[in-house]
């Protein structure tokens, strides 16, 4: 199809319009919506700006008790204060802390006033903003600015909401839940992170939807997770847009049962400012949609276009992180499923393998769709509607329609984790290190084994650095304190750290 063919003129102008009604109902639009799953018996729903301009959450069945913190009070003395049920209410204002969550089933709301929200500022002196432990945690309505870790970071809580937030310049990640079960992440606006700016790492039963994610290194990415719904964002001018891959060495080894439905992945040719030998720094600028070893992926629906590298990649860990070792995690993409999307304008500047690669076929653009690697039992609908290379193994695709799957969340909350004694050590290593420690593989932090050859044998050593972390390498990153945790989970965490092995 010619470039500037009226076919192209017309779909151009459809997208514009649909992205125009899309954007305005999801991120301006102030009008009621229905209840969503919430982390606790509690329930709340939207009920936009009341007649005093000021935008309130309506409680249903409320129970708790209400906490409100204003300008020049503490967010984290009212999550201390706060007993199981109680809702936290922030009113505009800049409030520069971390705030701690580690109790069970609190709620965290900022109340939007005239236009004014309440900020965290993290002025980058400040690692996190949000980090929270506890099962049933909300957190909705806060704009967060200018911190050197995370926006929001879960640590093995269940039943978390993230929804309706600003985030911005907040380091490393976004939203980053890991080691959870049942979540939903909706309605975030996210930009200026250097790696992934919604991260759901190892995590099962994550819904992803309605969220804008742009000018940043990855905007979603579903990491050694399963059972996740990624429907309805809008990932423009980033690096790369949607992603769904396994990185070696993490304890959970798998990805799978993923759906990339309904999603604007547009123009997504940003420069990598990943930090230099993390997993996404490799990234080449122009990847719309990345599979990386995940398995029984469903891509549907989507309008992808613009991105200057491919449309969709598709390869195995041979491919994509050759230098990955890990013989427990099974590396090839299996059972990838492409339906029927929208795709145009892909591969305008081909970088890289996938250049060369494509030099090699006498064409000097990439294609809409690239599988390179193993993988079995993948399958696409129509293939001749898309530029494709690689997809010659690709059978026909049976699935009609995923619709019948509106959410992977449970219908009903999930049990908190319960821990014994023994299972402190290996809870706090999933929930708390794991996102950036690995084994054999570099990911934010040191690789685990090169923290064991540091302290081998020295526990205290390691619980000390956990207190007090100084950034000694000028190639990672600054590691944030982790003193919040028990002088338990620090010993315990640091005895299971050293008997680790791969």
């Amino acid at each position: 199809m010619k470039k500037n063919s009226p076919v192209l003129k017309i779909i151009g102008s459809l997208l514009l319009l649909s992205m125009g009604i899309y954007l305005g109902k999801t991120f301006f639009g102030q009008k009621d919506v229905e209840t969503v799953p919430m982390p606790s018996t509690i329930k709340y729903r939207n009920v936009g700006i009341s007649k005093d301009t000021t935008q309130v959450t309506q409680t249903q069945g409320f129970n708790g008790k209400i906490i409100e913190v204003k300008e020049g009070g503490k967010i984290q003395a009212a999550v201390k204060e706060a007993n199981p049920g109680d809702l936290i209410r922030v009113f505009p204002g800049t409030y520069s802390e971390n705030v701690y969550i580690d109790k069970d089933n609190i709620s965290l709301q900022g109340v939007v006033i005239d236009g004014e929200w309440p900020i965290l500022d993290g002025k980058k002196k400040i690692n996190d903003a949000f980090l929270y432990s506890g099962n049933g945690i909300l957190i909705e309505n806060f704009k967060i600015i200018n911190y050197k870790g995370n926006g929001v970071m879960g640590q093995a809580g269940n039943n978390f909401v993230i929804r309706n937030n600003w985030i911005i310049d907040t380091g490393v990640y976004g939203i980053f839940p890991q080691y959870g079960k049942n979540g939903l992440i909706e309605h975030n606006v996210l930009s200026e992170i250097e790696d992934a700016a919604i991260y759901v790492g190892m995590c099962d039963n994550v819904d992803v939807l309605h969220n804008e994610v742009f000018d940043n290194v990855a905007g979603i990415e579903i990491e050694n997770s399963r059972h996740c719904l990624v429907q309805n964002n809008y990932a423009h001018d980033n690096t790369a847009g949607l992603l769904a891959f396994i990185s070696p060495g993490l304890p959970i080894k798998t990805t799978f049962d993923v759906i990339f439905r309904d999603n604007f992945v547009v123009n997504n040719n940003h420069e990598n400012f990943g930090a230099p030998g993390s997993t996404v720094a490799g990234l080449p600028p122009g990847t719309g949609i990345l599979i990386m070893a995940a398995d029984d992926v469903i891509i549907e629906n989507n309008i992808i276009s613009g991105n200057n590298n491919t449309g969709i990649t598709i390869v195995d860990h041979l491919t994509g992180a050759p230098t990955a070792n890990d013989p427990n995690s099974e590396g090839n993409p299996d059972r990838v499923v492409i339906l029927d999307n929208l795709m145009y304008g892909n591969g305008n500047d081909p970088t890289g393998e996938i250049k060369a690669i494509m030099l090699t076929q006498m064409d000097t653009k990439g294609p809409d769709i690239f599988a390179y690697g193993g993988g079995t039992g993948s399958t696409i609908r129509d293939k001749n509607k898309y530029r494709t290379f690689g997809l010659d193994g690709y059978g026909p695709a049976q699935i009609t329609d995923t619709k019948d799957i509106p959410t992977m969340m449970t219908p009903t909350p999930v049990a908190p984790r319960s821990v014994s004694k023994e299972e402190l050590g290996e809870l706090t290593y999933y929930g708390v290190c794991a996102g950036c420690h690995a084994f054999g593989s570099r990911l934010i932090g040191p690789p685990t084994e090169i923290i064991q050859a540091i302290h081998n044998n020295n526990p205290q050593g390691i619980v000390d650095y956990i207190n007090n972390p100084k950034n000694l390498r000028e190639d990672y990153p600054e590691m944030p304190p982790q003193d919040y945790l028990s002088d338990d989970a620090k010993m315990a965490v640091a005895e299971y750290i050293l008997a680790l092995k791969e």
